[in-house]
């Protein structure tokens, strides 16, 4: 019979009150992903990565949060340290929290990670200044999302704000609207 404390106790319905194991949950990691309005489809920013974990792979803007920080305010300072672009800067034409929160799995730390995403509209001749964590970036078309971002979580978030951002018939667009000036610094 199990003890309380035990790592195999259960309550009278049968669950266990804690985890006895398992991963670990986190949910401090935000994905940018930026685009652009283009003649025959809306092009997506990809940063090539310079250092470990993901070096050589082209990924969106992305980073942790810092201690005590919201998920949108690491999402306005990952994209003004990645890319030099701030809310209210000429090339920032808006922002929005996707619906869809992206999980996976990182067996080398034995996490669930839970990611937040947002999109970002620039205007279409903004550049990006790229800090040392990337050496290149590519504008690449929605048609060529599929083959250009890695992971599954990806390409879904590109078909999200594809369906939920840029069609002119979205329902939810002004919904997800963020004002992302209200955490930047500046």
């Amino acid at each position: 019979m199990s003890q309380p404390g035990d790592s195999d106790a259960r309550d009278p319905r049968g669950y266990r009150p804690l985890p006895a194991g398992g991963p670990a949950i986190r949910a401090d990691v935000v994905d940018v992903y930026l685009f652009r309005a283009a003649r025959a489809a809306p092009e997506f920013l990809q940063l090539l990565r310079a250092k470990a974990p993901l070096d050589s792979t082209w990924q969106p803007v992305m980073g942790h949060c810092e201690p005590g920080e919201t998920a949108v305010a690491a999402a306005a300072r990952e994209m003004r340290e990645e890319v030099g672009l701030s809310p209210g800067d000429a090339g920032f034409l808006g922002a929005y929290a996707m619906e869809q929160v992206h999980p996976f799995f990182l067996a080398s730390i034995n996490a669930v990670v839970l990611s937040p995403r947002f999109a970002v509209e620039v205007d279409r001749a903004w550049t990006p200044r790229l800090n040392h964590e990337h050496s290149a970036h590519r504008w690449v078309t929605a048609g060529d999302a599929d083959r250009a971002f890695m992971w599954p979580g990806q390409r879904a978030t590109i078909r999200e704000i594809l369906s939920e951002i840029v069609n002119p018939g979205s329902l939810s667009r002004e919904r997800l609207r963020l004002d992302m000036s209200l955490t930047s610094e500046g």
